[in-house]
């Protein structure tokens, strides 16, 4: 099986877009004399994963990697935080003989430089291989293509390639580039095919070289640089990849017959009518690729020696981009920040200022006090419960005399207001009824919408028509001037008011045009406002209700989203970031306490969850993405479920360690949780046998809704390390060199291992992989596994011959 290395860079990309990068191949670079180096997850379970790296060294020979070169083909785009992934790839070697073969063993990487007679007898009309690809002459009014002996089936196989360099339309009437599979009856056959003149790629089933239920679909090369075609037996896909690991299916239909049966052959050819004729390029026909790092670049270290130039380069996952991302604001403000508001006013200023500021980014003006008597003060009284923010506190002289905040929200707010729905939401505290909260006009006043308490303490809306005529619809809120804080969301497309998360009926309000000013605290020097104001957002949005979704706003300011699901909060705390939506493993997700008030990085709000709940986050390998595994993934997981088992002997090292020391031990636990009880669990036995051992990070404070849920969680520990079992720690594998090495290449963190016929006591031992460092060089792949005991995860069931024992495996499961 042939080894080699894809590295692959996102010039001018962002992790944000990862979709829509456009990668480029830049492998040839790649020094594999010296080596690609990759660390990634913990040195144990007790250990917090750290930011995987990748370093390796690349040529610059044509100086196209030394940054502000504008010679360079990357050129502006040789810079920091270039996106970069890397993956080792595998093609097989072709089995030798007269097959019948299944088309999985069909490999060519096209590296050797010359066209495989044996495995492409039927070359025809120009094809060669050329820089390490197929390249496939597309000359007008001619055909070529590579083209193996009839020894496949694709019945129960598959057969894949990338497609590197796509043919232009060049002028031509007709054009294409393909991979096909051809039975023995000729025009019949499977395959995909790429059009420049529709610029798609087409999945087909021919029968007489035509097939009328052809699937085309608009190429991207983000979802379709890979090709494939696969066949259970039962149904044949056709499938493309943007990475050749995760593949999608653009086209099924049930299996035929003559691909169990027929001697199969394949073509990569190519074709074209008239026009100005090129080349198509394809390579790693039949490869597997095995993600092993995505990230970032660094920096460019360019070194000379002599006429010699190389980029040493080191590279980071997404846990650079967690750790240097800026601290979280509150769970309120961040959620009407990811509802992408036209302006918002937390109000949340220290005292002295004089003047409130728009946090949504699209350059609204600042609310200003208005009036001579009265008090507007900021940083002196609590906002929204789980802020930790502060409010705008307005006291007035009487109802018609006091202060306001007022401003302009400028030209671009007020075209949006006139094309789209307008939608407004605060949080207010007061006692004194009958009084405004806020008012939006138009520039001329023709247009206003108001919201304020009636004498009873009712939510009204007031809306001024063009005409002057004053329309008032009151919502049957009940009395809110209770001096309770509370949350009031106004959808204008349905007329719905939300109060504190409560839908209630708005009906008879109508759409206002071309809002410009806003008024805080009263309008038009009446009904001034005597109370709190703050966090108040203003939405442009084109038709259909936003209000279910500003009513979730209420849970966030009150309680942070406390009870949420511990993958929710995982979930929430990503999308904060804009690295999209984290992979989640695993079922086990117990409730979680609030998120809490801002000043901390995502980071640290994940690992918050990552050691309340016992799971394990960390950044993906095969795509932008954070991880994170709940603890129930480590429970007794099935034999069959190991990604490899090893002989010792097979491991070719005599590095391995194996280990009963006190390192992870713990037999005492003093826990609490946010508003709960401070408890402390203790093993008599193993204080006795040992002495005190805590945590190694001290007491425990976790995000736990229940004092019971701490408890359980404190003992959970202890049950596992007040006597740890000897284990091993570090399993090193030089694992190219293993006829398992693509299993070997499939462990990841939490996944697991058996090492059997050790010199120990238990001559198996069952691992998990906790972290690993890795070495790939030309023909040489060493990896050194940091690893934990399985059984230390292992949970009582009944009546199970190995997990139900007396003494050794009665922990219950929390």
């Amino acid at each position: 099986m042939a080894m080699d290395f894809i590295l692959e860079a996102g010039w001018g990309g962002q992790l944000a877009q990862w979709e829509s990068i456009a990668w480029t191949d830049i492998s040839t670079r790649v020094d594999l004399t010296s080596g690609v180096s990759i660390t990634r997850g913990a040195s144990d379970e007790l250990s917090e994963t750290q930011p995987g790296t990748m370093s390796l060294r690349l040529d610059n020979q044509d100086q196209a990697l030394t940054p502000d070169n504008p010679a360079s083909p990357f050129h502006p785009y040789v810079r920091c935080n270039v996106p970069v992934r890397g993956a080792v790839a595998l093609t097989p070697e072709p089995p030798a003989g007269a097959g019948p073969w299944p088309l999985i063993l069909l490999g060519d990487d096209f590296k050797d430089g010359r066209v495989d007679p044996v495995l492409w007898p039927g070359t025809y009309g120009g094809a060669a291989e050329v820089g390490g690809r197929a390249r496939i002459p597309l000359t007008p009014g001619g055909f070529a293509g590579y083209q193996s002996a009839a020894v496949w089936r694709l019945g129960g196989s598959s057969l894949s390639a990338r497609l590197v360099t796509l043919p232009a339309a060049g002028g031509s009437t007709a054009a294409e580039t393909g991979m096909w599979v051809n039975s023995a009856t000729a025009g019949t056959r499977v395959g995909w095919t790429y059009n420049p003149l529709t610029h798609s790629v087409v999945a087909q089933s021919q029968t007489g070289y035509f097939d009328p239920a052809a699937v085309s679909i608009p190429y991207s090369p983000g979802s379709h640089r890979w090709l494939r075609l696969r066949d259970t037996g039962v149904t044949t896909v056709w499938e493309s990849s943007g990475d050749g690991h995760t593949w999608v299916i653009g086209r099924s239909a049930p299996s035929l017959a003559w691909l169990a049966s027929d001697l199969q052959f394949v073509d990569f050819m190519g074709s074209r009518t008239g026009g100005t004729g090129d080349a198509a390029e394809w390579d790693y026909a039949g490869t597997r690729v095995h993600p092993r790092f995505h990230g970032t670049v660094n920096g460019w270290p360019i070194r000379w020696e002599g006429l010699e130039s190389t980029a040493a380069i080191t590279c980071t996952d997404l846990f650079k981009r967690l750790g240097r991302d800026p601290e979280l604001r509150s769970c309120l403000t961040e959620e009407v920040l990811l509802d992408g508001p036209a302006a918002y006013y937390p109000l949340a200023e220290p005292a002295g200022s004089t003047s409130a500021g728009d946090l949504s980014g699209s350059g609204v003006g600042t609310l200003t006090r208005v009036g001579t008597t009265g008090v507007v003060a900021f940083g002196d009284v609590a906002g929204p419960a789980a802020t930790g923010d502060t409010a705008a506190r307005f006291t007035p002289v009487s109802a018609t005399s006091g202060r306001m905040l007022g401003g302009d929200l400028g030209p671009a707010f007020e075209a949006a207001s006139m094309a789209l729905y307008n939608h407004v939401e605060c949080w207010f505290s007061t006692s004194t009824p009958g009084r405004v909260m806020l008012a939006l006009t138009s520039s001329e006043g023709d247009y206003q919408v108001v919201l304020s308490l009636d004498g009873s303490g009712r939510l009204v809306l007031e809306f001024v028509l063009s005409e002057g005529e004053l329309i008032q619809v009151p919502v049957a809120t009940g009395n809110l001037a209770d001096g309770q804080v509370h949350h009031v969301a106004y959808d204008e497309y349905t007329t719905t008011v939300y109060v504190d998360g409560a839908a209630l009926s708005a009906a008879g309000m109508l759409q206002a045009l071309g809002l410009r000013r806003i008024t805080v605290g009263g309008y038009s020097g009446t009904r001034m406002w005597d109370g709190t104001i703050s966090h108040i957002a203003l939405y442009t949005r084109p038709p259909g209700p936003v209000g279910p979704t500003l009513a979730l706003h209420y849970p966030a300011g009150n309680s942070g989203f406390s009870g949420e699901p511990a993958d929710d909060r995982i979930r929430r705390l990503v999308r904060y970031t804009g690295l999209g939506s984290p992979v989640i493993y695993g079922t086990t997700h117990d409730p979680v306490a609030g998120q809490g008030p801002g000043g901390a990085l995502a980071l640290a709000r994940l690992r918050e969850i990552e050691g309340t709940e016992s799971g394990k986050l960390f950044a993906a390998r095969d795509q932008v993405a954070i991880a994170y595994a709940s603890r129930d993934v480590r429970y007794n997981p099935a034999p069959d479920t190991d990604a490899f088992t090893i002989a010792y002997a097979d491991l070719e090292t005599d590095q391995v360690q194996y280990r009963r020391d006190d390192q992870k031990m713990i037999n005492t636990v003093v826990a609490s949780r946010p508003g709960g009880a401070t408890q402390r669990v203790t093993d008599a036995t193993s204080i006795a046998a040992y002495g005190t051992y805590a945590p190694p990070g001290g007491d425990l404070s976790i995000l736990k809704t229940s004092d019971n849920s701490v408890l359980d969680a404190a003992n959970w520990l202890i049950h596992r390390y007040r006597d740890p079992a000897a284990e091993l720690r570090e399993v090193p594998i030089e694992a190219y060199s293993h006829p398992d090495y693509a299993a070997i290449l499939s462990a990841d963190i939490g996944t697991h291992f058996t090492v059997t016929g050790l010199p120990a006591p238990t001559a198996d031992i069952r691992t998990t992989v906790e972290g690993y460092t890795e070495t790939i060089q030309l023909n040489r792949h060493a990896i050194t596994f940091h690893t934990s005991a399985q059984v230390t995860d292992s949970v009582w069931a009944l009546d199970d011959p190995t997990y139900s024992v007396l003494g050794t495996t009665t922990r219950l499961a929390y």
